[in-house]
């Protein structure tokens, strides 16, 4: 099923991708558990999908729970979470919230410079991304 939904995504059919990991998001929530780092990204994944899809809300939503997720469980600077912030920043930034979302990304460039370096890939696009 995830396997389709992400299919679905690289179709662009947002829609369908949706519905399908909306269903996949509710079964590895019931057998492996909310804090399960599979869970957290089939979470991560419809975020996006909802992104895609203008849900601007929904994406915040699932967004504000994974950051929390994985800051709990992987650390704040662990690179999936510094992700994880990064998305949040552009949600804020979609829904007009400036204030929050030049503050996450100015974090995010910050430790993305002070963990990967000035020069690398990630670390440059934060910087586009606060430009």
């Amino acid at each position: 099923m995830g396997n389709l939904a992400i299919i679905y995504s690289k179709l662009g059919r947002w829609k369908e991708a949706e519905e399908m990991k909306v269903k996949v998001l509710e079964m590895r929530t019931r057998i492996l558990g909310q804090d399960h780092l599979d869970t957290i990204h089939t979470m991560s994944n419809l975020a996006n999908t909802y992104s895609k899809l203008g849900k601007w809300r929904e994406a915040e939503v699932l967004e504000v729970q994974v950051l929390e997720m994985r800051t709990r469980i992987l650390g704040q600077e662990h690179p999936d979470t510094i992700h994880s912030m990064g998305n949040l920043a552009s949600t804020y930034t979609e829904l007009g919230k400036w204030k929050e979302a030049e503050e996450m990304k100015v974090q995010v460039l910050e430790m993305r410079t002070r963990i990967l370096g000035q020069d690398h890939p990630h670390t440059i696009c934060s910087m586009g991304n606060l430009a």
